[in-house]
């Protein structure tokens, strides 16, 4: 979840982290907190709440002028978000400062030790533990580095730790497990983050550290080990966006402009996807053929908005590959005990490619023998790493918390996965392959549409700011959009919303229909599945004869739904699979709108952050 950022160099170290949180706040804004060494010694502030509140108080009280420091930025776990558990802690003496993102399992038998040696804990969180070990382990082996592999060795859980200590004035040390940390590359400089957005205004070149890996940066370079102290290999990359991808770029939320960037983003996703043989390829696919012929069952693992997602990738693997298709929640996989083995292909959805869950399922996955294809946005991170095969989507930087680009990237990649393993198992001929890559060729344009014809949609949510509850229906592919507006209506504006299949209404959801109360509708085209259509239609007229006011979500010239739409939204005419790529960008635009008539933050909601890197 946090936000963790290091620097030492030339510049001023407290203008590199402060601008660093800034881009990173998204990930955490329980609280904040810098450490800069200088004049010998450690200087530490921190505040609770959002970065506007460390910055008002460094106005107040400033740091003294250093090149080497820390920052961070809290999503709270252990311990209530206020000053005294906001990050950095410091040891006894105030020598040393540590930020931490994830979760130290066996913190409380470290602190009943720590206190038994006389040492005084301040907060109630489990980061705490670890400045003080730091301090003990420093005081014996007289180094950092040496310090926290001693101290990494005895933790449980997932972490990654960035520390400094006044006798080192030139030197930050990281270490990683579980939990997402990256280094950036400059000229006589170096930097450590919970993602590149952090640097990106400094370089461009990376590097990612492994698994439980710790890594010292000093102004000429950097050094990584494993926590044995062995030295280790870490990988190189070019980060292909600038700073300016970062930035919201004239809009009031990076969800605006999030959501404006979509018809890029998909475009992106799709660039370069068709080789000089006219076959469809992906990134790096380190799965024989001979396997992928030989899989008898795809597994989907994804949280969230990937998940939704992956429920809608199970009908386009299903009927391009006619291979069963499972989709599971990453949380709840691998304590199922499913039934995986060598012929088994999972595939792992996450946008970060930190997410904790996610990371977890694909673990037990190889364990069990299955082969793990990754769908990421993030290079270098954890989840494509340690998967046997990726393909990355192209969505570019993606701050806001609540995920749009991300979402319509990632529904992209899982069509182009089902077409892949279509095209190697022989279900699908090549020029059927080609034929669907131009139907999604021109998504792009109809989600620009789809953005150019927003306006009553946002004058509806205005008018609905004081509603309790919004239902949303679909079937089909329509009913994985459903539980996606539902989540969107949550996460921004605090409602309760629900999605259901519309064929369940008289299960018992119809029961909570009444007069008044919006309900969402998705109607699947006109064309090919047609009966799905009529079923839906006669969905309307049930819940409109109970006094809901439908909101219609329907294809151009859908004349059937007219007369019992209160509130029509049309989108171009696209094929039923591909539908949900243009059929959740109002939803995106609706929630949005309702969050900000009610007064909500509406790129940083309460209670939630980026990524969840914790189980």
């Amino acid at each position: 979840m946090c936000g963790i950022v290091g620097y030492v160099g030339g510049q001023s170290a407290l203008d590199v982290v402060i601008a660093g949180l800034q881009r990173l706040e998204y990930r955490g804004y329980d609280s904040a907190g810098v450490a800069v060494l200088a004049d010998g010694g450690l200087a530490a502030t921190k505040r609770e709440g959002k970065l506007a509140n460390l910055h008002k108080r460094l106005a107040e009280h400033p740091l003294p002028a250093g090149h080497t420091g820390i920052g961070h930025t809290r999503w709270a776990t252990h311990g209530a978000p206020n000053d005294v558990n906001a990050h950095p802690h410091l040891d006894n003496a105030g020598r040393v400062a540590v930020v931490h993102n994830g979760i130290i399992e066996n913190f409380t038998e470290l602190r009943a030790e720590l206190t038994d040696r006389g040492h005084e804990l301040l907060s109630e969180t489990d980061t705490e533990v670890v400045a003080h070990l730091l301090a003990e382990s420093f005081s014996s082996c007289g180094e950092l580095a040496e310090a926290m592999r001693q101290v990494c060795r005895r933790l449980d859980g997932a972490f990654t730790l960035v520390a400094v200590h006044a006798d080192e004035p030139e030197t930050v040390v990281g270490a990683r497990r579980n939990s997402p940390l990256v280094v950036g590359l400059g000229d006589g400089e170096a930097f450590l983050a919970s993602d590149v957005a952090a640097f990106i205004a400094y370089t461009r070149e990376a590097i990612e550290l492994g698994q439980d890996q710790v890594v010292e940066l000093r102004r000429d370079g950097v050094t990584v080990t494993d926590f044995e102290g062995n030295t280790a290999e870490a990988r190189p990359f070019h980060v292909d966006w600038d700073a300016s991808a970062a930035e919201k770029g004239g809009y009031d939320y990076f969800m605006l402009k999030e959501i404006a960037e979509q018809p890029r983003a998909v475009a992106d996703t799709l660039l370069g996807r068709i080789d000089t043989a006219g076959e469809l390829t992906l990134d790096e696919v380190r799965i024989p053929d001979s396997v992928l012929r030989e899989v008898d069952k795809v597994v989907i693992v994804a949280c969230g908005t990937a998940f939704h997602a992956g429920m809608i990738a199970k009908y386009a693997i299903e009927h391009w590959t006619r291979i069963p298709c499972e989709t599971e929640l990453a949380s709840e996989f691998r304590y199922r005990d499913p039934i995986l083995d060598s012929r088994t292909l999972v595939i792992a959805v996450s946008q970060s490619g930190e997410t904790m869950d996610t990371l977890m399922a694909l673990r037990h996955a190889r364990e069990q023998g299955a082969r793990v294809l990754a769908i990421c946005n993030t290079n270098g991170s954890t989840i494509p790493r340690e998967s046997d095969a990726v393909l990355y989507t192209h969505a570019g930087p993606e701050v806001a918390v609540a995920s749009t680009k991300a979402f319509l990237t990632q529904l992209v990649a899982c069509y182009l996965v089902a077409l892949y393993l279509g095209q190697v198992r022989g279900s699908k001929w090549g020029d059927e392959v080609i034929a669907v890559i131009r139907e999604l060729s021109q998504i792009a344009t109809q989600v620009e549409e789809v953005l150019a014809t927003m306006e009553p949609v946002r004058e509806l949510a205005r008018g609905l700011a004081d509603q309790d509850t919004v239902l949303f229906l679909g079937r089909h592919v329509g009913y994985p959009v459903a539980l996606e507006g539902a989540l969107k209506l949550k996460e921004l504006a605090y409602m309760h919303a629900e999605g259901f299949a519309a064929g369940e209404l008289k299960h018992g959801p119809i029961a909570l229909v009444e007069d008044g109360m919006p309900v969402v509708v998705v109607v699947p085209p006109p064309r090919g599945r047609s009966v799905l259509h009529d079923k839906i239609v006669s969905n309307i007229q049930e819940i409109r004869a109970r006094g809901a006011r439908t909101i219609v979500i329907a294809e151009r010239g859908d004349d059937t739904v007219t007369p019992y739409a209160d509130h029509l939204v049309e989108i171009p005419p696209t094929p039923t699979l591909l539908q949900p790529l243009v059929a959740t960008v109002p939803l995106q635009v609706f929630a949005c709108e309702l969050a900000t008539a009610r007064g909500n933050e509406v790129d940083q909601p309460r209670n939630l952050a980026k990524s969840v890197t914790v189980e």
